[in-house]
């Protein structure tokens, strides 16, 4: 009995044995030997994906620019705690014209020759002329219609042609998703238009630039000088967005290149076409950014979304109920990281419309309905048109009302503030911008337009000026 019981059992043995010596045998063929042995494609078909169908589609409508003209330049004679090497005037006597020139690449957005491109690709001098060449070698000059240094987006309009250009189609740049394949066209150091393939590799970057605005898509696509202004479409052949920047420190592709959304570039675009000035909708509040200590003092889970600091009684956030010490968290569905994604999600909605705010007051999580409104305009007596001998002349400067501060982003709630300035005037010369605020003339404190309006009537042998931009406070003397 136990000889057949030790049978059975060398038996069922034997047959395991069996079946393992089957299966190896089976693994044997799937081995990563015989898995990569080389063989010919089963069919044509097989070898034949490529994104060529796109770029056929896509490249004819991504033109290069050329941009040239002539700036004067000068250095200051300056103190404080940062030197503008760019303040200069003319009549120094020690002046000297510079030409400068810059290339770049742009994208036909309209059959009658609109083009999107970046500020900084056609922004060369008081006098430049610009020269748009398409992909199949046409050569026109172009005109600048509109502008915009903090979002960087130009918009061109070709002089001449039959009126029946190649053009892209705008996609909504909301149904971006990270992982999604791209293809970035431009004219790389000015060798000729070029394709390189990517993903979007992040999306919402609003840490980038100066834009207040601002939301990029980074993308590993090859982006390089030249490229900028150049499409980032999809696979489609859809406009996706306009590539505008590198981080790099060589000056070459690291595979880490940002493009403004389609959706911001649309609002411009829009503008452009029906002549009518680019109006932001009004918060109301001033947000500021939340660092890890705020999200621990605050008891949040991490640091994300934008602290509201201060609300304006009769503004739009008030009107809301939003109330300083909210953080907001989302706009419309979309997370917000900071105060730029609120003002780029605020902006994308447009004037007239009525978006959802989530915010977390004091640990609780609150939904709110915002009305986007325009800002009220500018009192008669808040703002100036500057004119004659003096530093200012040229510039349009404005009181600091609340909703001048908020457009530009400014802490400061009372004092003179510059809007704009005029192309080649002295203003411009001295390199003003807007957002500079003229914190004093000689000895005396600018507190409103109409006191720095009686401080220039006077004609000083040398214009002692300080000018805060940023955080920065600066000392100019000029001669007058």
């Amino acid at each position: 009995m136990k000889h057949s019981r030790s049978f059975a059992l060398t038996c069922a043995q034997g047959g395991a044995l069996a079946a393992l010596f089957a299966l190896l045998l089976l693994l044997g063929e799937a081995s990563p030997a015989v898995a990569q042995r080389k063989e010919p494609p089963p069919s044509r078909a097989a070898v034949q994906f490529s994104y060529a169908p796109i770029v056929k589609r896509a490249a004819p409508a991504v033109v290069n620019v050329y941009a040239r003209g002539r700036a004067v330049d000068q250095p200051a004679r300056l103190t404080g705690e940062l030197l503008f090497r760019d303040f200069f005037r003319d009549r120094f006597g020690m002046s000297r014209d510079r030409v400068q020139s810059a290339l770049g690449s742009g994208v036909i957005v309209s059959p009658d020759g609109v083009i999107v491109t970046n500020t900084h690709v056609v922004k060369v001098g008081a006098t430049s002329e610009i020269r748009v060449v398409l992909a199949d070698r046409r050569e026109f000059d172009a005109r600048i219609v509109l502008q915009d240094e903090k979002t960087d987006i130009a918009i061109l309009r070709i002089d001449g042609g039959d009126g029946k250009f190649p053009s892209l189609q705008f996609e909504d740049s909301d149904n971006l998703e990270v992982g999604d394949l791209v293809l970035a066209i431009g004219n790389p150091f000015g060798v000729g238009q070029t394709v390189t393939s990517g993903i979007v590799s992040a999306l919402g970057r609003s840490e980038i630039g100066r834009a207040d605005i601002q939301s990029y898509i980074q993308t590993d696509a090859a982006i390089n000088p030249g490229n900028s202004g150049g499409a980032l479409v999809d696979m489609s052949g859809r406009l996706i967005g306009i590539n505008t920047a590198i981080y790099s420190g060589s000056g070459g592709s690291h595979g880490v290149g940002f493009a403004i959304p389609s959706n911001l570039v649309r609002l411009y675009v829009d503008s452009a076409l029906s002549g009518k000035k680019i109006q932001r909708p009004w918060l109301g509040a001033r947000l500021d950014a939340i660092t890890r200590e705020i999200a621990e003092g605050l008891r949040l889970n991490r640091a994300f979304g934008a602290l509201v600091t201060r609300v304006h009684q009769g503004g739009p956030a008030a009107a809301a109920g939003i109330e300083p010490g909210d953080v907001i968290t989302m706009v419309d569905g979309h997370e917000v990281l900071d105060a730029r994604a609120v003002n780029y999600r605020l902006a994308t909605r447009g004037i007239g419309q009525v978006v959802q705010v989530n915010v977390i007051r004091k640990g609780r999580a609150i939904s709110l309905q915002l009305p986007l409104e325009a800002p009220p305009p500018i009192g008669v007596d808040d703002v100036r048109n500057f004119t004659g001998d003096h530093p200012f002349d040229g510039a349009r400067i404005a009181n600091l009302v609340p909703h001048v501060a908020d457009e530009l982003d400014l802490d400061e709630t009372s004092g003179a503030v510059i809007l704009s300035v005029r192309q080649g005037s002295v203003a411009e010369r001295l390199n003003f911008r807007t957002g500079d605020i003229v914190v004093s003339v000689g000895d005396q404190p600018v507190t409103s337009v109409i006191e720095l309006e009686k401080q220039l009537t006077r004609r000083p042998s040398l214009w002692r000026l300080l000018i805060k931009r940023g955080r920065q406070v600066v000392q100019l003397q000029i001669p007058g």
